[in-house]
């Protein structure tokens, strides 16, 4: 199962900026496209303060920075050179990961949703949402936020795809800021099955497409939890993606890209589960052979050796 999809981290809280401009954005949407990425979505387009646009919405509301470069505007053009679709991620104002509750974040996004389909809707590249609200089990507030946001984002874009990247609270679901790399408790598969087959009851006609992240579980136990994934993706007539990271979870420094048999194990585990469409997080600091880290080029290498691109 080939990796055609990819999150671009431009606002990122908990890894090293590379700081490119224009060029060097060019540069890693040709070796994406280069690679077979078909997909790229924006993981969010702005974090507390540091947007990837200049709302002025948020500017004015949560006293944000205008950003020096308009990259909104950069990636859909760019999207289009190299015949991308693009996903826009919406805002994070990191309140939600100090309370656990979603609730604070949508009525921000109603207002973010209706100013960049309004300014940026016009692009052929502009092909879907992300829902930037990561949950996982029992997340206050969780259905109805994504509910309403994700009909917020396909009353006016004309129903676009709306696209969620949940995870599993499995030994590895610990937070980044911790030095654990494991913890005691995880959600068993009857627990994940009871909950997930809830909460796709409650979102099933506000979200279409649904890309669990890969990484918080034990490598024995994934393919067990991908096929449980799609099967309720299934019932509920959701697109099951997998969102296979590219970075490595099982060291004590966070993040540095994954060894390529892990990749490589978990792409597979995904293929034998029949998710329709594997994406990453992500490819411009884990698997650019430009990422600041040199061991991302030595896995593109690897990757582009193995399916023989």
């Amino acid at each position: 199962m080939k990796i055609t999809g990819t999150f671009i981290d431009e606002i990122s809280h908990d890894i090293p900026h590379q700081n490119w401009g224009a060029k060097e954005w060019d540069m890693d949407f040709a070796l994406m496209k280069k690679m077979g990425i078909d997909t790229v979505i924006l993981i969010r387009c702005g974090y507390q303060q540091f947007l990837t646009y200049p709302s002025s919405y948020l500017i004015k509301q949560r006293n944000c920075f205008r950003p020096p470069l308009d990259l909104v505007k950069l990636y859909l053009e760019l999207a289009e050179k190299y015949g991308m679709t693009f996903y826009f991620g919406t805002y994070d104002s990191g309140v939600y990961w100090e309370t656990g509750d979603m609730h604070q974040e949508v009525d921000l996004n109603l207002h973010v949703v209706e100013e960049v389909y309004r300014t940026y809707g016009h692009y052929k590249s502009f092909g879907g949402w992300y829902l930037s609200l990561e949950l996982s089990r029992r997340t206050k507030g969780a259905i109805t936020s994504i509910v309403k946001l994700g009909d917020k984002c396909k009353a006016v874009s004309n129903g676009l795809p709306v696209l969620i990247s949940p995870w599993i609270d499995g030994k590895k679901a610990v937070s980044t800021s911790s030095d654990q790399l494991t913890k005691e408790a995880s959600v068993s598969l009857k627990e994940h099955e009871e909950e997930w087959d809830e909460i796709f009851r409650g979102i099933k006609n506000s979200v279409d497409i649904v890309a669990f992240q890969d990484g918080h579980v034990r490598y024995d136990d994934l393919e067990d939890y991908l096929r449980l994934n799609k099967t309720l993706a299934d019932k509920y007539k959701l697109e099951c993606w997998t969102n296979s990271e590219s970075f490595d979870r099982d060291m004590p420094i966070k993040f540095l890209p994954i060894k390529w048999e892990k990749l490589l194990l978990k792409l597979k585990a995904a293929k034998r589960a029949s998710c329709t469409k594997a994406i990453t997080f992500e490819f411009s600091h884990f698997m650019s052979p430009q990422s600041a880290y040199k061991q991302a080029g030595h896995l593109y290498n690897r990757y582009m050796e193995h399916f023989s691109i």
